[in-house]
């Protein structure tokens, strides 16, 4: 039996959404696939009966019958679920606090063995805009020395146009320069992202050839891959559709109306990218 408490199973319960006999958004069929998948665990195996048999009681079941190690990797694979399906949009994001999800991923360090993190409130914009990153090194990355040297100039002239007080072409040159990098990142390390779930596929379920991917594919795909952080994916909006803005009639439908703070972001998007690549 797990070493949980009522009230880290209180908490559990609400984070998985368990009222009802429910668990988030699974089918029978699909909380079946996930343990066995995902797991390893098969989770109507008769060990794991609890109460009505029910998809929640079933998790409570794991909970009475497994043991630290096991309900601690379940419960992590479970909030790395609720990441992908809120990006996929099958979940709402707002329906998860960040200080409810840390406290899942410290229970599951507890019954793993792991650190455990102090919750924290969620990173603000002023926060993000403040960081201090020093010298940028596009080297570190361990692209191709002829991409590095665009790269790199690319940056340089990123630096012109926020001191120059020109955003909309700081965006554009932000985000151009981030897609590059993942895209050199995706290139040599293309069995990992063409694994990833949140990967996009096409009409037959086929994953896309890299240059049919967009830039908000390569972010969710490399913060899946724990390759960038939460801070890149949460404050790249500013760059996800730079390309569309080239196109003087898209920016007027879409009342994108930049100014030198969302520059600023998109610039501490970048440097923070690079950064957490490096590593």
């Amino acid at each position: 039996m797990a070493t949980l408490n009522t009230n880290e199973k209180q908490l559990l319960e609400r984070l998985f959404q368990m009222g009802g006999g429910y668990v988030l958004n699974f089918s029978d069929r699909t909380i079946a696939e996930f343990f066995r998948d995902d797991i390893g665990v098969d989770i109507f195996d008769q060990k794991y009966n609890y109460a009505s048999g029910s998809k929640g009681n079933r998790l409570r079941g794991l909970w009475q019958a497994a043991d630290d190690t096991l309900v601690g990797k379940s419960i992590d694979k479970l909030i790395e679920y609720i990441d992908n399906q809120i990006v996929l949009g099958n979940l709402k994001k707002q329906e998860f606090s960040p200080e409810l999800i840390q406290r899942g991923r410290n229970i599951a360090a507890r019954l793993q063995g792991g650190k455990v993190t102090p919750t924290a409130p969620d990173t603000t914009e002023d926060e993000f805009i403040s960081k201090e990153f020093g010298a940028v090194s596009i080297d570190k990355l361990g692209l191709d020395a002829i991409v590095g040297d665009i790269l790199k100039q690319r940056v340089d002239e990123i630096r012109k146009c926020l001191t120059a007080r020109a955003p909309l072409a700081a965006i554009f040159l932000c985000g151009s320069t981030l897609e590059g990098i993942l895209l050199g990142i995706a290139s040599a390390r293309a069995k990992e992202f063409n694994q990833s779930a949140l990967s996009p596929k096409d009409k037959l379920g086929k994953v896309k050839q890299f240059q049919e991917w967009t830039l908000n594919d390569f972010i969710n795909v490399a913060r899946d891959l724990n390759l960038v952080g939460e801070d890149v994916k949460k404050f790249s909006h500013g760059l996800r559709d730079f390309r569309n803005y080239i196109h003087p009639f898209q920016q007027m439908s879409s009342k994108f109306n930049p100014d030198q703070h969302t520059a600023r972001i998109c610039w501490q998007v970048l440097q923070a990218a690079i950064t957490q690549l490096s590593k």
